[in-house]
């Protein structure tokens, strides 16, 4: 398990649109840029939490850290438990199980009805050189269908990727998920250590009048 990154602070890009560390009500959103993006992806549960939300996470970067969960659980004064019990992980270890679960995903509802789903390394996944490009981009295709779908079904759907860390020909697939999102966000690290939200594609104005 890695250690507790804490990030200084947030700041973004255009705060009248979004608080930090808060996900839309709405609509599919990728967030990037930053080598530690899957882990980030922690950091936008409290709010959800206090919100009274469940959530349910795909962790294909296998970066879910129960520590930091129990961590942001002492400091609004509660026990882990309440915290965890909002919270579903199924884990991912090949492209073809993340898309499987990503398929999955009305059926896992049934059982945990969550309102927000946060999905990591997507689409880092399916670069395995293991995998034929042919069969990567496929399972792809369907995972990001499905994404799609869920987002049209009013589930707030949230990306954390850290593609660009990765020198492969299948940069493409990330290409495809930056065009599928209705929203994307590049996590960028300032000389003082803090992070800014800088906006690359802003969300379509019927989503952000729902947020």
């Amino acid at each position: 398990m890695g250690s507790l990154f804490i990030p200084a602070a947030v700041n973004i890009t255009r705060p009248s649109q979004r608080r930090p560390w808060a996900l839309s009500v709405r609509g599919l959103a990728l967030f990037h840029g930053h080598p530690d993006a899957p882990r980030l992806s922690h950091y936008f549960l409290p709010r959800l939490i206090a919100e009274g939300k469940r959530v349910l996470c795909l962790d294909g970067a296998n970066r879910f850290d129960p520590l930091l969960i129990a961590r942001f659980a002492r400091r609004a004064g509660k026990a882990s438990s309440a915290y965890h019990q909002n919270i579903r992980v199924a884990r991912a270890f090949t492209c073809f199980q993340l898309t499987e679960l990503l398929v999955r995903v009305p059926r896992l509802l049934q059982k945990f009805p969550a309102q927000a789903l946060i999905v990591t390394a997507l689409p880092e996944l399916y670069f395995d050189e293991d995998v034929r490009e042919r069969e990567a981009e496929i399972a792809f295709r369907e995972a990001l269908d499905a994404l799609k779908s869920h987002a049209r079904a009013r589930l707030p759907v949230a990306v954390f990727s850290d593609a660009a860390s990765f020198r492969t020909p299948r940069q493409n697939f990330f290409q495809l998920l930056v065009a599928q999102a209705d929203e994307v966000w590049r996590f960028s690290e300032q000389e003082d250590g803090k992070l800014r939200l800088l906006e690359e594609k802003a969300l379509p104005k019927a989503l952000a009048a729902a947020r």
